[in-house]
């Protein structure tokens, strides 16, 4: 229930703001709330990256996300069980251009048996359409 509360009343963002007087009047200022995270988000990067005393901020917001995300080239490799075919491991490579490859069927298509089963599922599926259209035409001209 308290958390509930909280969520309902909270402020849309965090609000700094502090008393200073000039000129004997009393203001109040609010600064903005800025904040840096040191964190490796890249994963295992092609190239390398220079070393972490050497990196610098960069400025990311909603307007440049997807272009940081191509220039940084963030990227993860691993191995899984092949529960496909029951037999070894699968190799899974993934890099992200923006935040739309992190959707499920952006996924799949870059990890090719699971693409060879996404395209196989969409041609059953426009298949299924085209033969519900046919019959609809065909019970329309009796």
């Amino acid at each position: 229930m308290g958390q509930k509360f909280i969520a309902r009343n909270r402020a849309p963002r965090v609000q700094i703001e502090y008393d200073v007087e000039i000129y004997g009047a009393e203001r109040k200022i609010q600064l903005p709330f800025v904040m840096g995270v040191m964190a490796d988000l890249v994963g295992k990067p092609v190239e390398n990256l220079p070393a972490v005393d050497e990196r610098k901020f960069l400025e990311i917001d909603i307007d440049n996300f997807d272009e940081r995300m191509k220039a940084l080239k963030p990227r993860v490799a691993f191995q899984v069980d092949n529960t496909l075919t029951g037999e070894g491991k699968l190799n899974v490579d993934l890099t992200f251009d923006s935040m739309d490859d992190f959707l499920p069927d952006a996924v799949a298509r870059k990890v090719e048996p699971l693409n060879k089963l996404l395209e196989a599922r969409t041609q059953l599926s426009n298949l299924l359409t085209y033969m519900d259209g046919k019959k609809r035409c065909g019970r329309a001209d009796r």
